[in-house]
């Protein structure tokens, strides 16, 4: 892998492409910086991104962007290498507390649960799936209070992401995902465009790709700006929001190069640091669970159900198959060939986001409407794959585990299917470990704690096995491979109990954690913030990640979060343009008034300055209005003029 990787490194300096893809970086600094901005966004990822490309649209608008990580690396943006980036500081190293009913194969049970450190967020390490959710997902956020938050509402900000990062199919399937697609057929379902309007069937996968590249956020909504009125600081960690007495957001401190900063913002702070993050920064911000932050020590600014609510799509990762014909994806496959395919015409395997390849959305026996509560996600390869390599790792296996059960079949054919609930009942919590910003927040994930998602499972463990039995997949003698995982050997394989063991053993996290910054209406206890992502008691401080998720969505949560991203600067923008136009219309009418009660131009722009801030008006200003007025340009009627006077008289103590 390391002559591979060299080769990779050596073909894209010497190309032209590659030599594009340094030049379009944007090279962050933070020397010269203003101290105070309109907005401040905390994280660079899917949503934060699309913030600040859209914010920074407004020439007048100074925007900063803090991310915690760098910038992506070229490497990462090669498909066939999506596995190798969890081991690297690209990735902030997160783990779940230890379970009492999964992870039990996985060392100290505990399942990793990686989250991007780099500009781009966890699009940089993900395996690029874009899948909008069900439309009634959408529905049901709304019918919970969540007004504006319909799939009729959002819809238009699926498109709007859309035309910015163009989902595609990934140019480059094996056999076995064909066989997929027609196995699907066999057993009566469709294949069709799981983002239209079904989505029970079949698909090749669609992704967030450039050309046969991954398209990160950063990519796809950063690398091209060259606006001088956003600022980016790469490798700052926020340490807390800035909160004054009146409960208003106005800035941040954060650390960059071992030095404690503060940072200013006159309209907004915004958290688009994710799920995680985010809820770990409220708290440390005094916002949050009163009983945990006293715990803790930190002072209590606003009583919210911060870090509850956390949800994510569990699955399975133990189903492997064995085939008898060179139609998977194998390490030794990725050679020079495959090196040459992908830097000439970035097509062939390298452009495969890791095996993954095809996907199905079905119902299982416990769906509760219409809704496909099932993924069956396809990968041209298994766990084995990489021959012990990288995959192990991520996943923190046993070496007992692999060594017993994958071992005995490194470099040898084969596929497999990881089963996904789509809609778990357990939920899990977030807090924090200490007030130490150094310190990583507890996740206890619970997975497992409701029966439900792992019954669910193993009705997909079921609809895998008969996939397997379909004439496409009989066609490459498809067949299970049978060696039992450590620690469900008492149970006769591929028995009910014998998966259920299974299951929790080898379970899947998808990496889609949402919910610990709810949205919500004032009614809901847990609610964390309003339907214009406002934190509620709060003044000034928004969150705009998965974290405000009320529930979760069906398949992948990047192309939602994208969603959210640009609904969100839609309404960051209504919000503060419409309070400008109707702090231009008072001014307007109190030009009016003064000339019409005789007050001098120097007096009138005093005035104004002082209510509205400085800045407001100038001298010549005033006086230009004063010269429309005496020749007559009074487009305001007189009543209209008499309408403000009162509360004129009242701001400027008019005798």
């Amino acid at each position: 892998m390391k002559i591979l990787l060299s080769a990779i490194i050596i073909a894209s300096i010497c190309s032209t492409h590659s030599f594009l893809i340094f030049k379009n970086y944007i090279q962050p600094e933070d020397s010269g910086f203003d101290s105070k901005y309109d907005f401040i966004i905390v994280g660079a990822g899917s949503s934060g991104s699309v913030l600040a490309n859209r914010l920074s649209e407004n020439k007048r608008w100074r925007i900063l962007l803090l991310e915690a990580g760098h910038m992506q690396n070229f490497l990462n943006e090669i498909p066939i290498l999506v596995s190798y980036f969890q081991q690297t500081n690209y990735n902030w190293g997160y783990n779940v507390e230890p379970q009492k009913n999964a992870c039990l194969g996985m060392i100290n049970r505990q399942c990793a649960w990686p989250r991007g450190k780099a500009l781009g967020g966890t699009s940089t390490l993900n395996y690029m799936i874009h899948t909008r959710g069900n439309k009634k997902n959408f529905d049901e956020w709304a019918s919970l209070g969540n007004t504006g938050w319909s799939y009729a509402d959002v819809l238009p900000y699926f498109k709007k992401s859309e035309k910015f990062n163009i989902p595609e199919y990934v140019p480059y399937h094996t056999k076995l995902a064909t066989a997929y697609l027609e196995a699907g057929q066999e057993l009566g379902y469709k294949v069709l465009d799981y983002n239209g309007e079904d989505q029970i069937g079949f698909s090749y996968l669609q992704v967030n790709m450039d050309h046969g590249t991954r398209c990160s956020a950063s990519k796809a909504y950063l690398r091209r700006l060259n606006r001088p009125n956003l600022d980016i600081i790469t490798d700052a960690t926020v340490t807390k929001v800035l909160i004054d007495t009146d409960n208003r957001a106005y800035g941040v401190e954060y650390v960059k190069d071992d030095m404690r900063k503060k940072v200013f913002c006159s309209k907004e702070v915004i958290l688009s640091a994710g799920t995680i993050d985010s809820a770990k920064l409220l708290m440390l911000s005094g916002i949050g669970p009163r009983d945990h932050l006293e715990e803790l020590g930190i002072p209590v600014i606003q009583d919210s159900k911060v870090g509850y609510n956390m949800y994510e799509h569990i699955g399975f990762l133990g189903l492997t198959f064995m085939v008898n014909q060179s139609v998977s994806l194998l390490q030794s496959k990725v050679n020079l060939n495959a090196v040459l395919e992908y830097i000439l015409h970035k097509d062939g395997l390298a452009t495969s986001p890791g095996g993954a390849e095809a996907i199905a959305f079905v119902k299982t026996k416990y769906a509760v409407d219409e809704k496909p509560d099932l993924e069956l996600l396809f990968v041209s390869g298994s766990v084995h794959s990489d021959n012990g390599n990288v995959l192990r790792k991520n996943w923190r296996l046993t070496d007992d585990l692999y060594n017993t059960v994958y071992k005995p079949i490194e470099n040898q054919e084969a596929w497999s299917i990881w089963p996904i609930v789509q809609y778990p009942r357990s939920v899990g919590r977030l807090v924090l470990q200490s007030k130490d910003y150094l310190k990583p927040p507890k996740l206890h994930a619970n997975f497992f704690s409701h029966p439900a998602d792992l019954e669910i499972i193993l009705e997909g463990v079921k609809h895998a096995i008969n996939i397997s039995k379909t004439e496409a997949f009989q066609a490459y003698g498809s067949r299970m491979h049978d060696i039992k995982i450590p620690g469900c050997g008492n149970f006769q394989f591929a028995s009910d109990d014998y998966w259920r063991c299974a299951i929790k053993h080898m379970p899947s996290m998808m990496n889609h954690e949402i919910g610990t910054a709810k949205m919500g209406p004032e009614t809901d206890p847990y609610a964390v913030v309003d339907p214009q992502l406002q934190v509620y008691g709060i003044k000034g401080l928004r969150v705009v990640d998965a974290s405000i998720m009320p529930t979760i969505t069906s398949g992948h949560v990047n192309a939602v979060i994208y969603m959210i991203g640009e609904k969100a600067a839609d309404m960051i923008k209504e919000t503060w343009m419409n309070a400008s136009t109707m702090e231009k219309s008072k001014i307007r009418v109190i030009y009016e008034y003064e000339f019409r009660r005789g007050t001098t131009v120097s007096e009138t722009a005093r005035n104004i300055n002082a209510v509205f801030g400085e800045g407001s008006t100038t001298k010549a200003t005033v006086g230009n209005w004063f010269k429309n007025f005496r020749d007559g340009d009074f487009s305001l009627a007189m009543s209209h003029v008499e309408d403000q006077r009162r509360r004129w008289i009242m701001i400027t103590r008019e005798p």
